[in-house]
Protein backbone atom coordinates (compact mmCIF):
# COMPACT_ATOMS: atom_id res chain seq x y z
CA UNK A 1 0.00 0.00 0.00
CA UNK A 2 1.32 3.43 -0.94
CA UNK A 3 2.47 5.69 1.87
CA UNK A 4 0.83 9.08 1.46
CA UNK A 5 2.16 12.40 2.74
CA UNK A 6 0.42 15.74 3.30
CA UNK A 7 -0.23 17.61 0.06
CA UNK A 8 -1.22 21.11 -0.99
CA UNK A 9 -4.91 21.28 -1.89
CA UNK A 10 -4.27 23.08 -5.17
CA UNK A 11 -1.90 20.30 -6.25
CA UNK A 12 -4.49 17.66 -5.27
CA UNK A 13 -7.17 19.44 -7.32
CA UNK A 14 -4.81 19.66 -10.29
CA UNK A 15 -4.02 15.91 -10.12
CA UNK A 16 -7.69 14.92 -9.75
CA UNK A 17 -8.67 17.13 -12.69
CA UNK A 18 -5.82 16.21 -15.05
CA UNK A 19 -5.50 12.47 -14.31
CA UNK A 20 -8.88 11.29 -12.98
CA UNK A 21 -11.46 13.19 -15.02
CA UNK A 22 -12.69 15.70 -12.45
CA UNK A 23 -13.35 19.35 -13.19
CA UNK A 24 -13.89 22.33 -10.88
CA UNK A 25 -17.51 23.45 -10.56
CA UNK A 26 -17.36 26.31 -8.08
CA UNK A 27 -15.27 27.88 -5.35
CA UNK A 28 -16.37 29.48 -2.11
CA UNK A 29 -13.53 30.95 -0.10
CA UNK A 30 -10.71 28.43 0.07
CA UNK A 31 -12.88 25.41 -0.83
CA UNK A 32 -13.25 24.14 -4.39
CA UNK A 33 -16.02 21.76 -5.42
CA UNK A 34 -15.01 19.31 -8.15
CA UNK A 35 -17.06 16.76 -10.06
CA UNK A 36 -16.69 13.99 -12.59
CA UNK A 37 -20.36 14.12 -13.55
CA UNK A 38 -21.67 11.78 -10.87
CA UNK A 39 -19.54 12.49 -7.78
CA UNK A 40 -19.21 15.93 -6.15
CA UNK A 41 -16.38 16.49 -3.66
CA UNK A 42 -15.32 19.67 -1.88
CA UNK A 43 -11.56 20.07 -1.48
CA UNK A 44 -9.90 22.79 0.61
CA UNK A 45 -7.27 24.74 -1.35
CA UNK A 46 -4.78 24.60 1.54
CA UNK A 47 -2.48 22.00 3.10
CA UNK A 48 -4.29 18.67 3.43
CA UNK A 49 -3.18 16.10 5.98
CA UNK A 50 -3.01 12.35 5.36
CA UNK A 51 -6.32 11.59 7.09
CA UNK A 52 -8.34 14.07 5.05
CA UNK A 53 -6.47 13.04 1.89
CA UNK A 54 -7.58 9.43 2.44
CA UNK A 55 -11.20 10.56 2.91
CA UNK A 56 -11.11 12.68 -0.26
CA UNK A 57 -9.60 9.84 -2.32
CA UNK A 58 -12.24 7.43 -0.98
CA UNK A 59 -15.04 9.91 -1.78
CA UNK A 60 -13.60 10.38 -5.30
CA UNK A 61 -13.38 6.59 -5.72
CA UNK A 62 -9.65 6.87 -6.53
CA UNK A 63 -7.26 4.07 -5.55
CA UNK A 64 -4.37 5.19 -3.31
CA UNK A 65 -1.83 3.25 -5.39
CA UNK A 66 -2.98 4.84 -8.62
CA UNK A 67 -2.99 8.29 -7.00
CA UNK A 68 0.56 7.80 -5.65
CA UNK A 69 1.77 7.00 -9.18
CA UNK A 70 0.64 10.47 -10.31
CA UNK A 71 2.49 12.44 -7.60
Amino acid sequence: MAKLAPIDGRKLIKILCNEFGFRPVRQKGSHVTITNGRIYVTVPAKRIGVGLLNVILKDCDVDRERFAENL
